[in-house]
């Protein structure tokens, strides 16, 4: 577990609670901590992928992130950025492969479960794509994409199963 969310179990605890009224001030403060490299270099690194990123730019972001994961291989979120850039250019194979680099070093990150239902329905494996939505909703049951992604991905594998 990266050092900058070893802190933070009570923040993920009150997240996990869908009646929990601070969830939004739990989960803030866990993003907080994710972007946190302890490396104001790094963190910058992160900044640029994620505006490259921002602005369409795959090809940057990926360059970018690249050399933030080479420099600082124990920040998750730089695992996390990657995998977002690598799945916007269609690359899922190395996509998944930081999503796992992620959750090795942050297993906790809903966001990195959440890419991969994405890359996993975007592929047609519906069933794996629906635990992966699971695992993020259950530790953020505050995403409404994925909530509505778990929903449509039942009903669909209910109709199969039929």
């Amino acid at each position: 577990m990266h050092a900058e969310t070893a802190g933070l179990d009570r923040s993920f605890t009150e997240l996990a609670d869908p009646d929990y009224a601070g969830w939004s001030r739990a989960e803030s403060d866990i993003r907080r901590a994710w972007s946190r490299s302890g490396s104001a270099s790094m963190d910058l690194l992160l900044k640029r992928g994620e505006e490259a990123l921002d602005s369409g730019d795959t090809t940057a972001a990926i360059e970018h992130l690249t050399a933030l994961t080479d420099h600082a291989p124990d920040f998750a979120e730089g695992w996390n950025a990657r995998a977002t850039a690598y799945a916007g250019a269609g690359l899922f194979g190395p996509a998944v492969e930081d999503i796992a680099r992620t959750l090795e070093l942050e297993p906790r990150h809903w966001e990195a479960l959440a890419g991969l239902g994405a890359i996993l329905d975007e592929i047609g494996d519906r069933p794996r794509a629906l635990a992966a939505y699971r695992a993020s909703f259950a530790l953020n049951p505050h995403q409404q994409d994925v909530k509505d992604a778990i929903a449509r991905l039942e009903k669909e594998l209910a109709g199969v199963a039929l």
